[in-house]
């Protein structure tokens, strides 16, 4: 049961690695695009959530403060996101920079957990896992940076995190048989 419970999992992360990687390749070739499309869309949905949260307070019985407050951040949130897409693309790094980092932070653990098996695929791992560490921290301090340099870096954290899930995948059956 843990064994399914390990690869389902890793699966799941690999479907993520896969939708990253096709974020890096739209990164590449439309980052402008991709940005402003990403921005309208964030700004979209919290518009229209804060305004199904107007609709909410009003026809409901019990008016309850926070509702309209809530409704009324999300509302003006998704105005400022709709407007200022540079500041959301920024943002959007930071928060890819973070989930970059934090994914190779994790992948390191585990192939640290495993080099006691001297798998030889441990040290690929962990050169993976690196690197990963390395792409969040570049796209953390460098704001420079032209979107189609962080697609390439999303497309090899996902190339690696693929390659690392695979590893792991392998070593968990290797390890259980």
């Amino acid at each position: 049961m843990f064994e399914k419970f390990l690869k389902r999992s890793n699966w799941t992360d690999i479907v993520i690695s896969v939708l990253f990687a096709i974020l890096g390749i739209l990164l590449i070739a439309r980052p402008a695009e991709i940005v402003s499309v990403i921005s309208i869309l964030l700004g979209v949905v919290l518009f229209i959530m804060g305004f199904l949260k107007i609709v909410d307070y009003y026809t409901s019985k019990d008016k309850e403060d926070y509702l309209l407050t809530m409704a009324l951040v999300s509302v003006v949130l998704g105005a400022i996101v709709l407007f200022c897409s540079d500041v959301i693309g920024r943002i959007f790094g930071i928060l890819l920079g973070i989930w970059i980092i934090a994914s190779g932070i994790r992948n390191f653990q585990t192939t640290l957990v495993w080099k006691d098996f001297k798998s030889t695929l441990c040290t690929l791992a962990l050169v993976c896992s690196l690197l990963m560490i390395i792409a969040g921290i570049v796209i953390l301090v460098s704001s420079t940076l032209a979107f189609r340099i962080m697609g390439i870096i999303i497309l090899v954290y996902a190339v690696l995190d693929i390659v690392s899930r695979m590893i792991f995948i392998k070593e968990i059956k290797d390890y259980l048989d």
